[in-house]
């Protein structure tokens, strides 16, 4: 059985428009490519036709994807978190102990991370090192670029 994917409500709609599009706009606007590269005629040389068909590829795998997605997820209740102690979908505020710069971060499942909006997975090294976590508490992170320690400010819904 496929793994459960959490998502906030943002993240549902997200999803759901991005398939929209890729089953409306794309679908449309490749087939055309497919038929106006066809129209070059000999296939064995045709570049357009290759690239067309590998662009409908990557397409219709995402579709396929998201579609596998949407069947097994789990929307995130806003209404049940608290700010006890850093769960799924909680904004959070941490401070670097060790250089004193402060970020604002949400734990967000996988499908939804988006580093320049904050967005951080729970199963990243920060977001692991966070849940369960309340303020005032200082946890330690594995990060690629060496550990990092942070103390956690803030937890918000």
């Amino acid at each position: 059985m496929p793994k459960q994917t959490i998502l906030t409500q943002e993240g549902l709609n997200k999803l759901e428009e991005e398939l929209e599009i890729l089953k409306t706009v794309r679908r449309r606007d490749i087939a055309e490519k497919i038929k106006t590269a066809l129209s070059f005629g000999d296939l064995a040389e045709n570049a357009e036709y290759d690239e067309a068909k590998n662009e409908q590829g990557i397409v219709e795998a995402r579709i396929a994807e998201i579609e596998a997605t949407l069947m097994n997820v789990e929307i995130l209740d806003a209404d049940s978190l608290t700010t006890e102690h850093i769960q799924l979908g909680n904004k959070i505020k941490l401070r670097n102990v060790d250089t004193s710069k402060e970020m604002n971060l949400r734990i967000v499942g996988s499908k939804e991370v988006d580093m320049k909006k904050g967005k951080i997975s729970d199963e990243s090294p920060i977001g692991s090192a966070c849940i369960g976590h309340q303020v005032g508490d200082v946890i330690t992170a594995e990060a690629p670029a060496g550990t990092v320690t942070y103390e956690i400010l803030e937890i918000s819904k």
